[in-house]
């Protein structure tokens, strides 16, 4: 009597999922989830309270202060205009933010020596060779897609149609270099013959001119010289008429330039972990010493960290005012700026993020949250090697990336993986060629893509050092180098701009290789924890049985 008849809903429903039991799962699971995240809002919503707000405010007091330094900076130097500040105003002006500059400076060399040397000598020679191939892998690729990035945007802008820019007038001279030398240079620079000397030089090809006279013998025709037709005997008579000529020839001679050799230093360090990493309890003194130089520079970075915001204020507003009339930045320049600006920001935002999501199935842009400061300090001080301690201080606290991972990777990518700079150095190329009615074939372009990469390695990690590979590139191509006087009136903002991105693209593929290393880590860590365990049973056993009877003996002669 008290059985119900079967609902017929209930029945199609059972049919139904007896017949898509897969996508009945689905449906439960996005459910579940859209319900989870939906508690989620509604408890952060009411969990706000005046103390919650004041923690994240302490949290990100770095990341606001330098937002903050940014915008006064743009402020106070577009108000200061209107005072028309001469070049010695203007310096005495920047000098907080020299000041940052020669801070962040100071601590580049020992980082990247101890770093590389803590990194490298905390894995086995298998896992750092593994994460040594994936770091060469990831800067290759980057690099190849941001220069394909800047010729497709700068052949479908074209900014360099229509009438001719005339140069700006500059006071840099442009210097010719040959490709060849300079990559024969960055090998010689991999190799440094004096460690000191590569604290503060680096080695650079230079030219002299070598006039001397030469002896040139030449044939003549004496029959045509005498018009002699009619005798036979004379009719192939010649002559040779010696003359001296002065030649000029430009020579390569060894020279050298001021700048830390970050190359040199780098292959050094890497080397010299692999040989300690090797040594095992030999060489813990040397690795602990390092670990502890490593521990002491980033205290020091912390302390900096303070001081940054007010020398980026001061460095962003120095360079406004240092800007010539705005003005002259349109036309073909405008363009330009315009053509490097989207590239910039299509590999920034789009496809960086992209390679990261696809390896590592996790969400960029909260990565990139985490280095809001490192990028703003890259977009104030144009380098990327300044920013280096601050880089490392956001991806070890805030993403939580592996040490072992970041002093390895980061020293070595913030001295050769530059894909602003291989990207601008592109647009730039081709920008100069379509000022000049030059139409590249393909083989051309595929050159500039190769030089633009190379040159981009051999870029170091200082303010306005495309300039220098710039003439790489349009040597490369047979393109005037004088026509760099062109872009040089945008090339401090477009400086901030590239580095921003190199220091994205180093960071991101830090957290790439990160996760793809992640069961060498593993491995690597259980190793250490079985030797642990195996020195704990025996070694330090017979010590102490040592110690106990040396106590035993010395209790003996007191009695």
């Amino acid at each position: 009597m008290n059985e119900r008849p079967p609902n017929t809903n209930s029945l199609f429903l059972n049919e139904d999922s007896d017949k898509h039991p897969h996508s009945h799962r689905s449906f439960q699971r996005l459910r579940k989830a859209m319900q989870k995240r939906a508690s989620r809002a509604q408890k952060s919503m009411t969990s706000i309270t005046r103390e919650s707000i004041k923690n994240f405010l302490w949290r990100n007091a770095f990341v606001l202060l330098t937002v903050a330094a940014v915008m006064l900076g743009i402020v106070l130097g577009f108000s200061l205009r209107s005072r028309h500040m001469s070049l010695r105003e203007i310096k005495y002006f920047s000098f907080p933010g020299e000041l940052l500059m020669r801070m962040l400076q100071m601590l580049v060399l020992p980082l990247i020596v101890s770093s590389l040397v803590t990194g490298i000598s905390s894995l086995d020679n298998k896992a750092s060779g593994k994460m040594g191939m994936r770091a060469i892998v990831y800067y290759t690729v980057t690099t190849f897609i941001a220069v394909f990035i800047g010729i497709v945007m700068v052949m479908i802008i074209r900014p360099g149609k229509g009438n001719r820019d005339s140069p700006l007038p500059t006071g840099n001279n442009i210097e010719q270099v040959q490709a060849a030398d300079a990559f024969l240079d960055l090998i010689r620079n991999m190799f440094p013959p004096n460690l000191v000397e590569a604290c503060f030089k680096q080695y650079k090809t230079l030219y002299t001119k070598r006039v001397y006279k030469k002896n040139i013998t030449t044939a003549m025709n004496l029959t045509e010289v005498a018009n002699v037709t009619e005798s036979p005997t004379l009719a192939n008579l010649t002559g040779f008429l010696q003359e001296t000529i002065t030649v000029e020839e430009t020579v390569p001679v060894p020279g050298s330039s001021n700048g830390v050799n970050a190359l040199g230093l780098v292959v050094f360090s890497m080397c010299f972990g692999l040989v300690i990493g090797n040594m095992k309890q030999k060489g813990q003194a040397l690795r602990e010493f390092f670990d502890c130089l490593n521990e002491a520079i980033m205290r020091l970075v912390a302390i900096i960290i303070w001081y940054a915001p007010m020398g980026i204020m001061f460095l962003i507003a120095g360079k406004i005012l240092e800007m010539k009339d705005l003005v002259q930045v349109g036309g073909q320049l405008g363009m330009y700026t315009i053509s490097v600006i989207v590239g910039l920001l299509i590999h920034g935002l789009l496809v960086l993020p992209l390679l990261y999501f696809v390896v590592t199935r996790k969400n960029p842009y909260i990565f990139i949250g985490g280095l809001l400061q490192a990028l703003i300090t890259a977009l104030g001080t144009s380098s990327s090697s300044a920013t280096l301690p601050i880089t490392f201080r956001c991806l070890e606290e805030n993403n939580k990336v592996d040490k072992r991972v970041t002093r390895f990777v980061l020293p070595v990518g913030a001295t050769i993986n530059m894909d602003g700079t291989a990207l601008y150095e592109a647009v730039a190329a081709i920008f100069i060629a379509q000022v000049n009615h030059m139409d590249l074939n393909f083989g051309q372009l595929i050159t500039i893509s190769i030089s633009a990469t190379a040159a981009s390695i051999g870029a170091a990690g200082i303010p306005q050092a495309g300039l220098v590979t710039m003439v790489i590139v349009l040597t490369s191509v047979g393109l005037p180098t004088e026509d760099i006087t062109l872009i040089i009136a945008v090339d401090w903002f477009l400086d901030r701009l590239r580095t921003t991105t190199n220091v994205l693209g180093d960071s991101l593929g830090t957290g790439i290789i990160e996760h793809l290393s992640r069961q060498e880590l593993q491995t690597h860590d259980a190793e250490i924890g079985n030797s642990v365990i195996e020195e704990n049973e025996k070694p330090y056993q017979l010590i102490c049985q040592e110690n106990d009877t040396q106590k035993h003996r010395n209790s003996e002669t007191i009695m």
